[in-house]
């Protein structure tokens, strides 16, 4: 068995067809079947129930998925971190969700390319779920996002938690007659929420800030991604809750609003490869504590 054998494996459980896991392997579907058999014959256990359709996992395919997941994650990531500790390469992969963007990432990378010139650097636009993915495939080595998620192969470190505040189009009633709002008060607008898919996303997470003090938003309109929501806040279709870093794109027809409450806050959450302990990750790490220092930003220190 090796990690041929693993990868082939994996496709077809997700697939649960050969014809599409071929496809998605790039090889002819009789080979696929083959590896997949001497798989089982050296395994000595059937994983796959053959005459079921759609194809299903068998009770030992289930617990072999699980494994040869975290296998090829650990493999993943054991040729990336060799990669830089033998610096055969000096580079470095970082994903990011769109709304980082109006924080700190973009000093937080002009800064660590300005401490570390010899390492080339490249930014790739994903979602927090994605990040994930990619970083167990090896393919980004950083990923900052909003979405808390467990991953046992996976190392997620809170940076900081950004306030939410409101977006309200100028003039709205709400921007007038209050300095603070509270949730309660924004149940009679239309709530403009983003990104409209993928989700799990920061749509979830506003959602849920409502859900948890047993409010429900009276219409919910869903945006593709930030500015389009913004968009449509200042032409008046509704308002929208944004991390509080959107302040500082000054649109003259968007007023903001604190929210009341200070539980009412999204994450910011550095994710690495569990086992990536290079120097180039600590490195960036230690370079974002400081800068929050230096910019005077409160932060969760780590721990």
């Amino acid at each position: 068995m090796d990690l041929r054998h693993l990868r082939y494996f994996v496709a077809v459980a997700e697939e649960l067809n050969f014809t599409r896991a071929s496809e998605r392997l790039h090889i002819a579907q009789p080979p696929l079947s083959r590896q997949i058999q001497q798989l089982e014959e050296g395994l000595g256990v059937q994983l796959f129930e053959r005459n079921a359709r759609p194809l299903k996992l068998t009770e030992a395919g289930r617990f072999f998925y699980a494994h040869a997941l975290q296998l090829l994650a650990q493999a993943a990531e054991l040729e990336s971190m060799t990669r830089r500790v033998g610096q055969i390469e000096r580079k470095m992969s970082v994903g990011f969700v769109g709304s980082t963007l109006y924080g700190m990432l973009p000093k937080i990378i002009r800064r660590f390319r300005t401490e570390h010139p010899e390492i080339e650097l490249s930014l790739h636009e994903m979602t927090t779920m994605d990040q994930i993915a990619a970083l167990k495939q090896g393919t980004i080595d950083v990923g900052f996002g909003r979405i808390r998620h467990e991953d046992p192969n996976v190392r997620r470190v809170v940076l900081r938690e950004e306030r939410m505040i409101v977006a309200l189009p100028v003039g709205h009633p709400l921007s007038l007659v209050k300095p603070v709002l509270s949730l309660h008060d924004l149940l009679g607008e239309t709530l403009i929420i983003f990104p409209k898919a993928p989700r799990p996303s920061y749509a979830d997470q506003v959602l849920a800030a409502f859900h948890d003090r047993a409010l429900q938003p009276g219409r919910i309109h869903e945006a593709r991604e930030l500015q389009i929501a913004l968009g449509l806040v200042a032409a008046g279709e509704g308002i929208s809750i944004v991390p509080s870093s959107v302040h500082g794109l000054k649109r003259d027809d968007i007023s903001y609003k604190e929210l009341d409450d200070p539980n009412l806050v999204s994450p910011i959450i550095m994710s690495t490869r569990s086992l990536d302990e290079t120097e180039e990750i600590s490195g960036m790490l230690d370079m974002i504590y400081r800068l929050y220092e230096e910019e005077k930003l409160d932060f969760l220190p780590p721990g």
